[in-house]
């Protein structure tokens, strides 16, 4: 997410940005508007500019040519065919280049391909909607619906934030959810998907429907992945009932149904971000290997209460306040009557500051 403006004699005369991929990059929709006043002028962007050819020309190549004299970027760019190759091709045809300013805004509204180029692994969002004492749901399972209207909007829309979704096998068979992109703001599918260690949805998807089931999972075109381990198909004989499902399911075989194995499947796929949306063992297994990002949590203005009612993170847990992970940089927002608050995992942020000063 790049944007840049061209700024002459005090004057906004361009800007743009990068609104899809393989489509002009900022800094060339800011030079074609600014024209010739771009010459001389000052360059602020997000992001260092390229200086490969990809899908598109290199756009340090285009602001020397523009006769920019002075660019101002809030961080370097870790892809390897960049990583301060666009700085130094400006620096080399004499403009003068300032790195910096504004840096820790532009990485956070960067942090999914961030992590993604620095981790090598999808940057994950942990979500989960929850009563003002800490449960997702009531102790008979009632969780539908805990939030307001608008804080479920916003909660659709951070899916189109992210490259996938991801649940457990358990939030399916209880909520029999879609998963789906349905605001229309990413402009293509994203894909779904369920850890599924016991392999229970291909029996529940066969299965006569009972009243109230529709099992919407299975009625969305978007693609959809299970996972599931190579000991459990063996186990469950389910060669059959895996080859009837719908052709925009697959069912993946892990050593090990974990967060880093998942990862590193999705990662391989091309997903750079993963909103995980629950159930509990699954919040609490990204979060006890400390392979998440960011926690986007909805806080509704209910008292649940009761000792069975479960809360966002199931598993063993911490067993001091010493080891509870911490996060920071906390942002609070209001949802109709809800509360959303957001924050990252501790110390992320200067991580990433670091590594792309470095």
């Amino acid at each position: 997410m790049v944007g840049a403006v061209v700024v002459a004699a005090g004057e906004v005369v361009g800007s743009g940005w990068h609104r899809q991929v393989g489509g002009p990059h900022a800094e060339v929709e800011a030079l074609a508007v600014a024209g010739e006043r771009a010459r001389g002028a000052t360059l602020y962007v997000t992001l260092e500019p390229c200086a490969h050819h990809g899908r598109t020309p290199p756009c340090a190549d285009a602001v020397v040519a523009a006769g920019i004299a002075r660019v101002v970027a809030c961080h370097g760019d870790p892809d390897p065919r960049v990583a301060g190759r666009g700085f130094a091709r400006l620096r080399a045809a004499g403009i003068e280049v300032e790195v910096g300013p504004l840096a820790a805004a532009a990485v956070r509204l960067n942090l999914r391909y961030l992590v993604a180029a620095t981790e090598r692994r999808p940057q994950v969002t942990l979500k989960w909607a929850m009563s003002l004492d800490g449960r997702i749901a009531t102790a008979t399972g009632q969780s539908q619906w805990i939030s307001s209207p608008r804080a479920r909007r916003w909660a659709l829309a951070l899916r189109e934030e992210h490259d996938a979704t991801l649940v457990g096998s358990g939030t399916v068979l209880a909520d029999d959810p879609r998963l789906d992109r349905r605001l229309g703001l990413a402009g293509k599918p994203g894909l779904r998907v369920v850890l599924d260690r016991r392999l229970r949805l291909p029996a529940w998807a066969a299965a006569a429907p009972q009243p109230g089931a529709p099992r919407r999972l299975f009625t969305v075109a978007d693609p959809l992945l299970i996972y599931t381990s190579a000991v459990t198909i063996a186990a469950a004989g389910a060669a059959g009932q895996l080859s009837e499902l719908p052709g925009n399911v697959e069912v993946v075989a892990l050593p090990a149904v974990e967060p880093a194995a998942v990862l590193a499947d999705l990662h391989a796929r091309g997903a750079r971000s993963v909103l995980v949306e629950g159930g509990a063992e699954v919040l609490a297994s990204f979060a006890a290997s400390g392979l998440y990002d960011r926690v986007a949590a909805v806080c509704a203005p209910l008292l649940i209460g009761g000792r069975e009612a479960p809360g966002p993170l199931a598993g063993a847990g911490v067993v001091t306040l010493a080891e509870a992970p911490r996060l920071d940089h906390l942002q609070v927002q209001h949802r109709g009557g809800d509360l959303v608050v957001e924050a990252l995992r501790q110390s992320l942020l200067e991580q990433l500051l670091a590594r792309l000063e470095g």
